[in-house]
């Protein structure tokens, strides 16, 4: 109920002398987070540094009431964990339970990325999405990223005395902003 606009008007003697506020929802706000989990992300503390800052980007969509979709890159064969649910307290366990081993599937991960987005795109046109990729970039080139089509984030968490600096490379190729770990993600 618009009380001031309806009593500027006098007292309501009809139900059209009523005036009310006009509900004004903005479109929900959809995180995909793809980590790569590979066997490569275990030296130098990179994954544990790295779960660091998905704890922080969790309590951000929690707070901010944002949807969030998790598929981790390790073994095989990419692996969702969540699809689009609310931010919840039951992904900090999943966060302890993360372990790195095995292949590095970021490309089929990415791939399985844009197809789904696609498709939640049709169900939920208004959605805003968002992706975020944390990986160290120790992937086999050459072969064709997908078009992620919203705003893309690449954390670069690959650590030690010798760098390759792959993960700037991929940032590139997807048309994603890059940052390194070190730097955080309000930079």
């Amino acid at each position: 109920m618009n009380w001031p606009g309806t009593l500027l008007n006098g007292r309501p003697r009809l139900h059209e002398d009523l005036r009310f506020h006009g509900r004004h929802r903005s479109a929900h706000e959809l995180w995909l987070v793809i980590v790569d989990a590979s066997a490569s992300t275990r030296r130098h503390r990179a994954l544990s540094d790295g779960k660091g800052l998905l704890a922080q980007l969790f309590d951000d969509a929690y707070r901010q009431r944002a949807r969030l979709a998790l598929l981790t890159a390790s073994g095989t064969a990419p692996n969702w964990r969540v699809q689009g649910l609310k931010a919840s307290a039951g992904l900090r366990n999943w966060l302890d339970g993360l372990g790195a081993g095995g292949g590095t599937p970021l490309l089929a991960a990415l791939n399985e990325a844009g197809r789904w987005l696609t498709a939640r795109r049709k169900r939920f046109p208004a959605e805003q999405q968002r992706v975020l990729v944390m990986t160290d970039g120790r992937v086999k080139e050459g072969l064709a990223l997908p078009c992620l089509d919203c705003p893309c984030l690449l954390i670069d968490i690959e650590r030690g005395p010798i760098r390759l600096g792959r993960a700037r490379q991929l940032a590139g190729q997807l048309g994603a902003e890059y940052r390194h770990i070190d730097e955080g993600l309000s930079s």
